[in-house]
């Protein structure tokens, strides 16, 4: 079982960068592919951004590839997402997931993840 415990969201004016954060539990950490995700009101969830276990490979959807990005360390058990250029249709609740390495990675994207955070709140104002 894998614990996953997002942070670093809040209010932030548009234009501005947050770092979110996500740490996972336990001891096999780099045994997992990691991601993002958001959802906002009214709205479906969106993939942003996946990382490989080792961090060999990322991947990000378009609509953030040039402003967002994501990375891990494995000796802290987190991931993290930096956001900059932050706009008001960034606004949303983040979700970071995790999937076993023994799956496709491309599968992560999909959100068929095995592990899912709690989620934490970025709101961006005009």
């Amino acid at each position: 079982q894998v614990q996953l415990v997002e942070s670093g969201g809040g209010l932030v004016q548009a234009g501005g960068s947050l770092r979110l954060s996500c740490t996972a539990s336990g001891r096999t950490f780099s045994s997992y592919h990691m991601g993002w995700f958001r959802q906002a009101p009214a709205k479906e969830r969106e993939f942003l951004a996946s990382i490989s276990n080792l961090a060999y490979n990322v991947y990000y959807t378009d609509s953030v590839k040039d402003r967002f990005t994501i990375s891990r360390d494995n000796t802290k058990n987190t991931v993290y997402l930096q956001m900059n250029s932050l706009q008001s249709d960034d606004t949303a609740v983040y979700y970071c997931a995790a999937l076993h390495i023994t799956k496709p990675w491309a599968q992560l994207a999909r959100g068929a993840n095995d592990y899912w955070g709690q989620g934490t709140q970025v709101t961006v104002s005009s």
